[in-house]
């Protein structure tokens, strides 16, 4: 008899989620208050990176990740979700910042990922401002439609026998020993399985609390300004070498550090901000100007763009900036898939690829064994089984 599962959320974690443990044959439901990928997943700006990652578990997730999103093009199609092999360029405004980013890219290169140091960056983005001493060039870093990625593999589930269901989870069925047995909803309705996924993206701190599993998953509130569409201006995501400090900053307060993209449809995206406000989404306009002002800075055609529009979001935060992927030891068959702060589109495949291997009880092929033991939530854990 297939393996009974439900997967809590149909962000594009969620649906990477549905996709390898329905392709893995598992009977699955997808539950979600919500329109597919309307959650975080819609706020992002569909980074598939390697360049801003550390060497450990999280790289080590990024790389088989970037891997996994080439076999879902393959597959489904890369237009179906807009896969592009942009590359990626970081680049450095001072010569000390040069040499400190050049030691970080050469510790990344010696755990697997290609790097191409970069003396001249007005050969790779003739745009750029004059004055720049150089930077690195990630020829691995894509794009995707964070949505369209999110529906994609999510429809790719449903064609193999997975389901959606509309609802929230209120609380957690437990049987025998505690495990859990399925989850009850809002509306009443039960589902019985197996295991279940926390895949709630922002809000999986209080999926897991409903499901008797908590865990730290705090929101890290982020803007993103959009261009007027031009002509193609940029080729590659281009930011600047502090972005690397800010995501892993644990500061709660305002940082910003410039990171710019086209896209396909010839808009050009502007990040990034983060700052923590609990759930607080008011439009911030000192944020905005902030963003606009060292964009021009970076690519200074952008003072004559128009903006059209800033969005802001949620990132799902965990205090060691590391998602939190795999079993519950709490409550047994609970499965965690939260946390990824703002690299959840980029890791998503991956993602859904150990939670599978989770609850098949075996390593995914090929995987580094660091992203089966180095994100488990037993690192929030303390004695008595009480979270950190």
């Amino acid at each position: 008899m297939a393996l009974k599962v439900v997967v809590v959320g149909a962000g594009v974690v969620g649906a990477a989620c549905a996709f390898h443990t329905a392709s893995a044959g598992m009977d699955v439901t997808v539950v979600d208050r919500g329109p597919v990928g309307a959650g975080t997943t819609s706020r992002g700006e569909g980074n598939v990176l390697l360049s801003d990652k550390e060497p450990g578990p999280e790289l080590a997730l990024a790389r088989l990740s970037r891997r996994l999103w080439d076999e879902a093009g393959r597959e489904l199609g890369p237009d179906t979700f807009e896969l592009e092999h942009k590359g990626g360029l970081v680049v450095a405004s001072t010569t000390e910042g040069l040499a400190a980013l050049g030691e970080f890219a050469a510790r990344q290169e010696a755990a697997g990922v290609r790097i191409e140091p970069v003396d001249r960056v007005q050969d790779l983005e003739p745009h750029l401002a004059p004055g720049i001493p150089g930077g690195v060039h990630y020829p691995q870093d894509a794009q995707v439609q964070p949505v369209l990625a999110a529906a994609a593999l999510l429809r790719a589930a449903l064609q193999r026998g997975a389901r959606l269901h509309k609802g929230e989870v209120a609380g957690a069925l437990t049987g025998r020993g505690g495990r859990i047995s399925g989850v009850r909803t809002t509306t009443g309705d039960v589902l019985h399985a197996d295991a279940v996924v926390n895949a709630a993206g922002t809000w999986g701190g209080e999926v897991g609390r409903r499901l008797g599993a908590p865990v730290e998953v705090l929101p890290r509130r982020g803007f993103v300004l959009v261009t007027e569409p031009l002509p193609p201006m940029v080729r590659h995501k281009v930011y600047s070498a502090d972005y690397v400090a800010g995501v892993a900053s644990s500061d709660a307060g305002l940082e910003t550090s410039c990171v710019v993209e086209g896209t396909r449809g010839g808009t050009i995206l502007i990040g990034a901000s983060r700052e923590r406000v609990g759930f607080d989404l008011t439009m911030n306009t000192a944020v905005v100007t902030r963003l606009a002002a060292q964009a021009c800075g970076l690519f200074p055609f952008l003072r004559g763009v128009h903006l059209i529009r800033a969005y802001r979001g949620f990132r799902p935060y965990c205090p060691d900036h590391l998602p939190v992927v795999g079993p519950d030891p709490r409550v047994p068959g609970v499965v965690h898939a939260c946390g990824h702060e703002g690299a959840g589109i980029g890791l998503a495949p991956a993602t859904g690829a150990l939670v599978t291997a989770h609850l098949l009880g075996r390593p995914w092929r090929g995987a580094d064994p660091a992203v089966h033991t180095g994100l488990l939530p037993d690192r929030f854990l303390i004695p008595g089984g009480a979270p950190q």
